[in-house]
């Protein structure tokens, strides 16, 4: 599971769901992204790669915010031919709303992610399904924009929860009960 833009492997729902699926014998992983936030692309996927190691059939992906983007940027660099079960992306983005950039260094940060193209069907290829959860009322992430987009280019199931914001701590969300079901 990879945190977002500001995250932290500690926060959010992170510790419940690790603890949750390693209770279902799942083995999880969560590190601490380098840098959190000053994320970059060049080490955050150095992060991944080192993290996932193999990559093998019965892998299970879930990225938040720009967790899902390194995710993407991740699976990009591995070579044809390589396949993971599913990626579970959690208020995943490609566009983000003017809120999401609270002050002038935001848009600095940001500009490589929004640069460097990604690779949809490279990756589309790279997981036996995708999975992408919206809340109806993000205040970073449009959900409409982002929904159609990882539909359209990763042929993903889309899920639309009410009045989870962004599924952060900040928010109220230290659980998500649904991410069990989807990990199944």
């Amino acid at each position: 599971m990879i945190h977002g833009w500001t995250g932290s492997a500690t926060r959010d729902w992170f510790p419940w769901a690790k603890n949750e699926l390693e209770e279902k014998s799942y083995e999880v992983f969560v590190p601490e992204m380098p840098e959190p936030d000053y994320p970059r692309i060049g080490p955050w996927i150095a992060k991944i790669k080192e993290t996932v190691g193999e990559p093998r059939l019965d892998d299970i992906i879930v990225g938040h915010s720009m967790g899902c983007q390194g995710i993407l940027r991740y699976l990009q660099t591995l070579p044809e031919g390589t396949k993971i079960k599913k990626v579970i992306l959690i208020a995943g983005f490609e566009k983000l709303k003017e809120a999401a950039f609270e002050v002038p260094e935001d848009r600095v940060i940001f500009k490589p992610w929004s640069e460097v193209p990604i690779d949809y069907p490279k990756i589309k290829k790279m997981a036996d399904s995708f999975i992408a959860v919206f809340s109806d009322d993000d205040p970073v992430v449009p959900h409409e924009v982002n929904a159609e987009l990882f539909k359209e280019k990763l042929g993903a199931k889309i899920i639309l929860k009410k009045g989870m914001g962004h599924f952060s701590q900040g928010e109220g969300i230290t659980q998500l009960p649904f991410l069990l079901e989807l990990v199944k």
